[in-house]
């Protein structure tokens, strides 16, 4: 008969602290988040994502399927805001294909199509914004931000821009209101009222357009117009026709005394992208087809012709098909998702230390712990959730345990606290077995994100276990 330690341990759940249960990883862990910082720092917004991806993806040997018609290894890239990347197995696409599926938008502020203006009261030159996602609206004003977009013209030629990344960079602000005329304006108000989102435009110049006898109104706006026009080569008009998104300025930094941590802008949800494309890049010796899809518009419900719910990575998948020598019917398509296994790929709400109350610690996240097996999200009676199958949950903690992955069971806070969703009930819809799997945050959606890097390195060899073992 076993003592009751050992009979504890036998019968248990325990979570296992990464540092402490793999201390031979310690190094490598880090060696992962060094690239994971890069990445970060290159791909603030969508289309510096698929940028980087565009780069990387040839140098890893990946083809474009659209131009090729032999390999193993192929992708697609989709109007700058998708991609789908994948390695052909042994086994014919249509018996089912291993999908991870994470996305790239993160929440922001956007400059309107008409934003520049110049305020007739202070004569300063400002741009007027919209934000995008779930933010908490304080967190933006008074601190640096920068200016990441793509102008499109009129003759279709596009014009990049990035500014406040470089140490010589001028950077952006959304000036708060000082807290002692704060008292009736924002101290009386709920918190989640505090900031209008109105009152978050950017203070963008200050200085006239040098002026002769011919005086102009807003000499200031002409300067800025000036300004961009003499940089950048664009007019006014030309941002009816642009996508300009306000980030915080900054690089991804290592975080804590023991720089066990990683604290960066966008890590929910790119850290589940970068993870999940390192792990297609090294999978090797795949039965099923490895697939990564990388989506646009979570943060807004997934919508739009960039979002999961678009036809995009259905379409790829019957690409596929056709691309490895099979039938691409619509039945057989039907079949192949039928059959295919999915990871949405997206972080979870590690628990607060400073706020463990909207936790309940037996199920949450904790940071260090390793990646998170979410097997539900929603809100209040798991409204707005997938809801994974008891079966594919034991498959995929199988697998886990088989390859010795740190993970641990994953919860969006309390019963009845708040409660979100993910990319996975969109998935789901077409009939594949689905689940959430990704590392834990601190401080999701707020202009810095804290992470870890066991977590981080965790997470990429789920994935990468995934594609080789499910």
């Amino acid at each position: 008969m076993s003592n009751a330690k050992e009979l504890s341990e036998k019968l248990g759940y325990q979570r296992k602290n990464f540092w402490e249960s793999n201390p031979e990883e310690h190094d490598v862990a880090f060696t992962f988040a060094e690239g994971y910082k890069n990445f970060l720092n290159s791909a603030k917004t969508e289309r510096e994502t698929i940028d980087y991806y565009q780069q990387v993806l040839e140098k890893k040997g990946f083809i474009n399927i659209d131009r090729e018609n032999s390999g193993n290894k192929v992708y697609r890239l989709a109007r700058h805001k998708n991609a789908a990347i994948a390695l052909i197995g042994k086994k014919p696409v249509s018996e089912g294909v291993n999908l991870i599926v994470a996305h790239i938008d993160a929440p922001r502020v956007d400059l309107k199509q008409n934003p520049l203006y110049e305020d007739k009261t202070t004569q300063l030159g400002m741009m007027r914004t919209h934000y995008y996602g779930g933010i908490k609206k304080f967190q933006w004003v008074s601190t640096p931000l920068s200016l990441h977009g793509t102008f499109v013209k009129n003759n279709g030629e596009k014009i990049h821009l990035s500014i406040g990344e470089k140490e010589d960079d001028p950077v952006f602000v959304m000036p708060d209101l000082l807290p002692h005329l704060a008292r009736k304006e924002q101290y009386t108000k709920k918190i989640g009222e505090a900031i209008n989102a109105g009152k978050m435009n950017i203070v963008f110049n200050s200085i006239p357009f040098p002026q002769d006898n011919d005086k102009v109104k807003e000499a200031v706006k002409l300067n800025a117009l000036a300004i961009l026009n003499e940089k950048y080569d664009i007019l006014e008009e030309n941002f009816l026709s642009a996508e300009l998104e306000i980030v915080p300025a900054g690089k991804a930094r290592d975080a804590g005394i023991d720089k066990s941590m990683v604290l960066g802008y966008g890590q929910d949800d790119r850290v589940c992208a970068y993870t999940s494309a390192q792990a297609i890049f090294d999978a090797k010796n795949n039965e099923r087809t490895a697939v990564v899809y990388l989506a646009d518009k979570e943060e807004i419900g997934s919508e739009g012709n960039t979002g999961a719910r678009s036809v995009f990575i259905i379409d790829f998948i019957a690409d596929l098909l056709e691309f490895n020598k099979e039938k691409a019917d619509s039945k057989t398509l039907r079949k192949t998702l039928l059959k295919s296994q999915i990871l949405s790929a997206d972080v979870n709400a590690a628990i607060n230390p400073n706020y463990p109350s909207v936790h309940e610690k037996e199920n949450a996240v904790h940071l260090g712990f390793g990646v998170s097996v979410t097997k539900f999200t929603g809100s209040g009676g798991k409204s707005g959730s997938n809801d994974a199958n008891a079966e594919f949950n034991a498959k995929i903690v199988n697998i886990f345990n088989s390859e010795k992955v740190n993970w641990q069971i994953g919860a969006l806070g309390k019963v009845d606290e708040g409660g979100g969703g993910t990319i996975a009930k969109f998935m789901a819809e077409h009939g594949a077995e689905v689940i959430d799997c990704g590392p834990g945050l601190l401080g999701m959606h707020a202009l810095y994100e804290l992470s870890s890097k066991a977590d981080i390195y965790s997470s990429y060899r789920a994935y990468k276990a995934f594609f080789e073992k499910a």
